[in-house]
């Protein structure tokens, strides 16, 4: 299985020293069967005078770091190796176990729904139904649909049907904005399906971390889209797979090349890092990301296309 390293580098600069206050970080990839973490360090400049680890109330891994003094600069450098395992999206479990009767809502047990029930609840508002109807689009007018075949058709049809761009603003733009401009960043493809399959009555929630773009053959690219910054994409319930992660930017089902930092029932609980600074507000010139994620076979491309080439 494919060993994947990962550095992420954060970088501030203020014209003036000035005072940080605490800085959160979900930086640490969650371990599971599919990733394993094999070794990580965290470099913070200035060093903080504490660094603890929490988990929060869905298990991701979140570093708080608490400053004293000022400085022109902080930057955070996280870097780890892990093992990455992907595993089949649905398994052994046959396309047909998991229905959606047309005419008929989504139902969970009674013993999953309560845990459930806030992954259902829509974030976004749909006051004309636009979004309700897209999403019953996927569904067959009659008779029962495959949700494992309904969710891999919406996944490809966002992949093939709207166009990824990046955008340098913070946040997520609506999911009706989304169809509407019929484009997005990964994170409002993310947000889009969410809502989409939530209005459905299935459990979703939002993932972010990274995608590895390995070079196929000796130097052609994959063709993944969302490489050298953080990624993200969503993952549904299913009560005979579990949670299964799609990536409508991509057009993958399953965690082939995803890697998994932090799972939240909206994007706003998911930041990189956050936290605050004191000081005139001219201070703030400028905040660069560097994102890099590499195996060994991509260190031995370049090498391979110089013998063979």
């Amino acid at each position: 299985m494919p060993v994947l390293s990962v550095r992420h580098l954060t970088h501030y600069r203020y014209r003036n020293p000035v005072a940080f206050g605490d800085h959160r970080m979900m930086l640490r990839p969650r371990e599971g069967c599919d990733q394993r973490l094999l070794s990580s360090s965290l470099l913070i400049t200035p060093n903080p005078v504490q660094l603890r680890y929490v988990q929060d109330v869905l298990g991701n891994w979140v570093g708080v770091a608490h400053f004293q003094g000022r400085s022109s600069e902080l930057s955070f450098e996280s870097q780890f190796t892990l093992d990455h395992t992907p595993l089949p999206a649905f398994g052994d479990v046959p396309g047909h176990v998991d229905v959606y009767q047309a005419g008929r809502p989504f139902a969970y047990s009674s013993e999953d729904l309560p845990d459930l029930v806030q992954s259902i609840a829509p974030q976004h508002d749909d006051p004309d139904g636009v979004l309700t109807r897209w999403g019953l689009g996927f569904v067959k007018h009659t008779g029962e649909t495959s949700l494992q075949h309904l969710l891999a058709e919406m996944t490809q049809a966002i992949y093939a049907d709207f166009r990824y761009g990046k955008r340098l603003e913070s946040g997520v733009q609506t999911p009706l904005a989304t169809l509407e401009s019929r484009g997005g960043t990964c994170r409002d493809f993310a947000v889009l399906m969410i809502e989409a399959v939530r209005r459905l009555g299935l459990a979703a929630q939002f993932v972010s971390g990274y995608i590895h773009c390995p070079l196929r053959g000796l130097a052609k690219a994959a063709g993944r889209t969302g490489g050298g910054h953080t990624h993200a994409w969503l993952r549904v319930y299913l009560p005979s797979c579990g949670w299964v992660e799609f990536d409508p930017t991509n057009g993958i089902v399953g965690n082939t090349d995803l890697i998994r930092v932090a799972v939240v029932r909206d994007p706003r609980q998911a930041p990189p890092i956050h936290g605050t600074w004191a000081g005139f507000p001219t201070d703030y010139l400028s905040m660069d990301v560097e994102v890099d994620v590499t195996s060994i076979e991509d260190h031995l491309a370049p090498a391979l296309a110089t013998a063979f080439g």
